[in-house]
């Protein structure tokens, strides 16, 4: 029997949800930042970041339209040779909780790659018994982060800044048992300012207390207060973005004059998806 290789690497994806609306330079840093910082630990490889723009359905007040915001995403990756944008949360009809986006990610790891022929697949199934073998396939994972195939499976840890962990105790916004699995069965990469008050909010905080091994505390030496909403702010003033977004993702909100007094009043009033949902579960 091989014995496990002591030096081997956990490979890990780092997935970024949120509304990029619209994407800065801070959030393609977050992934240089998270890369770096796991790298020197040791322990990780990260193979990949994915970008995943929340839907329309959100209701976030001055959130414009998924496709554009998807398009500045992947245009603002276009020259990165690791993290990728992936649209499949921004097209789904409803809101759909950050955990959710979680297992979707990872059951892709998880399953036999779809491009892989025939021939090659056949071992993955007895003969003769195909028709009966193939609702196995999304059978739960026996075995922590290995396929059905008895591959390893790299780790989808979730991407995010300080407030996104901070969120975590606004009523209503998250559900405990998503908080749970999501830092339990996934883990949190958060960058955080140095001198941030984070490591506060996890010690004040049973739940990530309990997880703490499985939170990663990122300290952003480098400041860069740079955010959607002042990026927002700036554009109704008539005031230059240049530097703060990647020159393309610029001329691309210039050419389809995007962000606007009108567009910021978009959802006014409209209650946020989470909030209406969640409210809405634990009246019942």
């Amino acid at each position: 029997m091989a014995m496990e290789d002591p030096d081997r690497k956990t490979e890990v994806v780092l997935l970024a949800c949120g509304s990029f609306n619209p994407i800065t330079n801070m959030h393609l840093r977050l992934f240089e930042l998270a890369k770096d910082y796991l790298h020197e630990t040791g322990k990780y490889k990260v193979i990949k970041g994915i970008i995943s723009p929340v839907g329309d359905a959100y209701k976030k007040k001055g959130l414009i339209s998924a496709d554009h915001r998807v398009t500045m995403a992947k245009l603002a990756t276009n020259n990165s040779d690791w993290v990728e944008v992936d649209d499949w949360e921004s097209t789904q009809s409803e809101w759909l909780e950050t955990v959710k986006v979680l297992r979707h990610h990872h059951e892709k790891l998880s399953s036999p790659d779809p491009t892989v022929s025939l021939q090659n697949a056949l071992p993955l199934t007895k003969p003769g018994r195909k028709r009966k073998q193939e609702p196995n396939r999304h059978d739960p994972i026996k075995k922590k982060n290995q396929s059905p195939d008895g591959k390893n499976v790299p780790q989808v840890k979730l991407l995010c800044g300080s407030d996104v962990l901070e969120s975590f105790g606004i009523p209503n916004l998250w559900k405990l048992e998503d908080i749970t699995e999501i830092i339990q069965n996934y883990g949190l990469v958060c960058i955080s300012r140095a001198g941030n008050s984070t490591q506060k909010f996890i010690y004040e905080s049973d739940i990530l207390w309990k997880y703490k091994n499985n939170i990663h505390l990122v300290e952003e030496w480098i400041t860069n207060d740079i955010s959607s909403t002042k990026i927002r702010r700036a554009l109704r003033r008539g005031q230059s973005i240049r530097y703060l977004v990647p020159d393309v993702v610029r001329a691309y909100i210039e050419k389809n004059d995007l962000y606007s007094l009108e567009s910021e009043d978009r959802n006014a009033g409209v209650t946020l998806a989470p909030l209406q949902k969640n409210a809405s579960d634990s009246k019942n």
